[in-house]
């Protein structure tokens, strides 16, 4: 390229000021910024809203899904636990403890009604024993035979960990382009022009 045709590309250039990509990629980083603290404040509060729902026994599963549908469509909300999670991010231990409970007072209830049963069970057998000396291993032999133990309720099922995306189409997601883009933008013009400078003058 002759020196000539520096001199035009320099005339053309020189109307795209490097400090106007600089201008827009501060912007746009501002923007960023304030963009993805509010993504964040934003999935505290849904955060906040499922851990009060399993302490009040309120909508857990409209909370829980609002917060994954937030999280996992918004960058800087990630609820991940990690490679080596010691806890996981959202636990509904209220939840868990009351189905806990429920089934313990639902055992206690059927061991209750069995006892009733193997006492009838076993009078039905010897109704001539009034001192209940045989009846007593009758029935202990009767609950044996049909004891109710509580089941063990695996606590992972009320364990969540959700995973925001890297980049989202939303308000951080553009902002975080744009300055990125405004940036590399910037360093391009301003290197062309501090080149084209030296090379016309």
């Amino acid at each position: 390229m002759d020196r000539r045709q520096l001199h035009h590309v320099w005339t053309k250039l020189r109307l795209i000021k490097p400090w106007y990509f600089l201008v827009l990629a501060l912007l746009s980083g501002v923007i960023g910024v304030l963009a993805l603290r509010a993504n964040n404040e934003q999935m505290i509060k849904l955060r906040d809203a499922v851990y009060s729902a399993d302490q009040k026994d309120g909508n857990v599963q409209g909370t829980l899904q609002a917060l994954q549908a937030y999280v996992t469509a918004h960058m800087n909300t990630n609820l991940s636990a990690g490679p080596d999670p010691v806890y996981p991010p959202i636990q509904l231990k209220y939840t868990y403890d009351r189905l806990v409970q429920a089934q313990a007072d639902a055992v206690s209830q059927t061991n209750s009604q069995l006892y009733t049963d193997a006492q009838h069970y076993c009078e039905a057998q010897d109704s001539t024993d009034f001192s209940g000396h045989n009846r007593v291993p009758c029935i202990e032999q009767y609950v044996e035979s049909h004891d109710v133990s509580l089941p063990t309720i695996p606590d992972a099922l009320y364990k969540f960990d959700f995973i925001s995306p890297t980049w989202s189409p939303d308000l951080a997601g553009w902002s975080v382009v744009t300055a990125s883009t405004s940036g590399l933008l910037f360093v391009a013009t301003f290197g062309v022009e501090t080149w084209l400078k030296r090379h016309v003058a």
